[in-house]
């Protein structure tokens, strides 16, 4: 088998460092800050309850800005926990922190949920008389509040309410944490070894066939075992999802999702349309092409990722990674490189796999006060120095977005992937600019293309997996081999006949963490790559004046805008239909190229 586990790699991998919260998760300042909290509560709730319906603007102003520092308190908390457990999920000291404070955060927002409820209850002319006159001091929560009244005809009796918050954690927290700590770990064996499984998916794309084919297997087997037990954790969250939906009464089962992304149903739906259109000239095509490069009519599910034949397969140091990704941001911005520098100067970045540790990457943003880190599984290949400049670019925007406080520095899920996936765009095209060699070249758009498939026609794919799933839940429980034949069908539907999928194929849907954590979080990673292209078309064509200036701008907004706000310096509009085919243009055209 290839040797590709991380113990040769040249420079050693960076750990992040925590201690910006707290010495450690054994910190008496933790316990003080717990009691802290209880009694300043208290004495919020005694202020505010029952009285901000007779409160002057002023007023709700004062009591907008405790309310949000009560949330930057408790989620500075909850970060801290989430992170700790992020870095060993089987350690049982970690596991029990991370509950105890799940558990406090929830009994403090139990507390608060009074505030949001009260302000949804006053007179629609009353706030928009605030909300549009300029020199009102609450124009400054326009955002949230404008969110927080479109909430409005979902919303339950605070009575109700309390009891979806109280039901959570034992209804569905400790599901979602039942299936992490599950995932975590899992070990699959190959040639006599044990790995993890963020280990497995990076042999999925090994330069050796048959180390490809045994981690596929390994993977399915392992996967195949704990089948029955990811079965009921999905049905059981797809049933306690239906059930809050019904309560509150969204007219769809993605209705949630899109008031929470701020997006309307209409786009959504224009969206997957457009990318299901395309299977045949984007994926279906370009596996039918890989499959003739690699000798073959069809390829086995495990080649999909497979490097090219011709492809030189480096190990990339860790090092060499940093610079290349902080080049490419410098190249387009100077000050957004600056600011990526933060997060490997000052440890905000932990990039070592171990066992235990959370497989995926993301960048948490914590809370304002503080500052993002970003948690990640470096093998060394390029695929990971692109998973490096994604998360960068999540980190850069969370950074930017600080400045509008608690309540709105966060970005809705479909602009959250924006700078992400644009600062791929610019490593790509970066890598793209200095290699000479005409395979390499060639190797490299492949490469790219790979990854915008797995962006658009894949994560569309998932859409569909989890609609059909959630539609069908709500008719019964499924059993394993049914959900197993929806993700069959959506696949094949996706991938096209070039791609082979094995009967052990049917359990791969198990692994994949978002339809667990966030259900239909999915789109918005291809919402977020089309949404790229067309801003990157912008870019490049130079059609927008002080393009880097606007694009900072829009970092900046956070979740304080809408959408037709935040595109419009850009000329874009969701709405038309041309907006989803320019960005998927841009894939066909790097296919186009491929093929000649």
């Amino acid at each position: 088998m290839a040797d590709t586990t991380l113990v040769k790699l040249p420079t050693p991998l960076p750990t992040w460092n925590l201690k910006d919260f707290y010495k450690s998760h054994f910190d008496p300042k933790i316990t003080k800050e717990l009691k802290e909290i209880r009694l300043k509560l208290r004495l919020f709730q005694s202020l505010w309850k029952n009285n901000l319906s007779k409160s002057s603007e002023s007023d709700i102003l004062e009591a907008l800005e405790s309310y949000e520092k009560f949330q930057e308190w408790i989620h500075h908390l909850s970060s801290y926990a989430y992170l700790v457990f992020a870095e060993n999920m089987e350690d049982p000291k970690r596991v029990q922190f991370f509950q105890l404070i799940k558990e406090e955060v929830t009994d403090f927002s139990k507390g608060l949920l009074f505030f949001p409820l009260e302000l949804n209850q006053m007179n629609d002319t009353f706030f928009e008389r605030w909300l549009k006159n300029p020199k009102s001091r609450l124009v400054k929560y326009a955002g949230w509040l404008r969110q927080l009244r479109a909430q409005k005809p979902y919303q339950l009796s605070q009575a109700l309410e309390e009891v979806l918050l109280d039901k959570d954690i034992p209804a569905r927290s400790n599901w979602i944490r039942l299936y992490d700590e599950t995932l975590a770990g899992l070990r699959f064996s190959l040639d006599g070894t044990m790995h993890p499984i963020s280990d497995v998916l990076n042999f999925l794309s090994d330069a050796d066939p048959k180390t490809r084919e045994k981690a596929a297997k390994s993977l399915a087997q392992g996967l195949e075992e704990k089948a029955p037990l990811f079965t009921l954790i999905t049905n059981t969250l797809a049933k306690d999802k239906e059930s809050t939906d019904r309560a509150r009464q969204y007219p769809s089962i993605i209705a949630a999702r899109n008031l929470e992304n701020q997006v309307e149903e209409d786009v959504v739906q224009a969206l997957v349309k457009a990318v299901k259109n395309s299977y045949p000239s984007l994926s279906h095509r370009y596996y039918k092409l890989k499959a003739k490069w690699m000798g073959q009519k069809k390829i086995p599910y495990w080649d999909r990722n497979a490097p090219l034949p011709g492809r030189v397969e480096k190990t990339i140091p860790w090092d060499l990674a940093k610079n290349i990704v902080l080049k490419a941001y410098h190249d387009f911005s100077p000050e957004l490189s600056e600011i990526g520098k933060l997060f490997f100067t000052k440890n905000w970045i932990d990039a070592e796999p171990r066992p235990g540790k959370d497989s995926g990457a993301f960048s948490h943003p914590t809370v304002p006060s503080m500052h993002p880190y970003i948690l990640m599984n470096y093998h060394g290949k390029v695929r990971d120095v692109m998973t490096l400049a994604h998360e960068l670019g999540h980190g850069i925007h969370q950074w930017l977005a600080r400045d509008q406080g608690f309540l709105q520095s966060d970005t809705p899920l479909t602009f959250a992937e924006t700078a992400s996936v644009f600062g791929e765009m610019l490593t790509f095209q970066s890598l793209l600019n200095e290699e000479t060699d005409p395979i390499q070249r060639k190797v490299l758009i492949a490469g790219k293309v790979e990854d915008m498939l797995n962006t658009v026609v894949r994560q569309i794919a998932f859409f569909d997996f989890e609609h059909r799933l959630h539609t069908q839940r709500t008719l019964k429980e499924l059993s394993t081999e049914e959900i197993g034949d929806i993700w069959m069908k959506v696949q094949q539907e996706s991938l096209g006949p070039a791609i082979e999928l094995l009967p052990e194929y049917q359990y791969s849907w198990a692994y994949i963490s978002h339809f667990i954590h966030t259900p239909f979080y999915v789109y918005a990673y291809a919402f977020g790559d089309c949404l790229v292209n067309s801003l990157y078309a912008s870019y490049t064509k130079k059609t927008i004046p002080e393009f880097e200036k606007k694009y900072k701008e829009l970092l900046q907004a956070g979740g304080s805008k809408h959408h037709f706000e935040l595109l419009k310096p850009f000329s874009l509009n969701l709405q038309t239909p041309s907006f989803w085919n320019q960005g998927l243009l841009m894939i066909e055209q790097l296919i186009d190229q491929l093929e000649e």
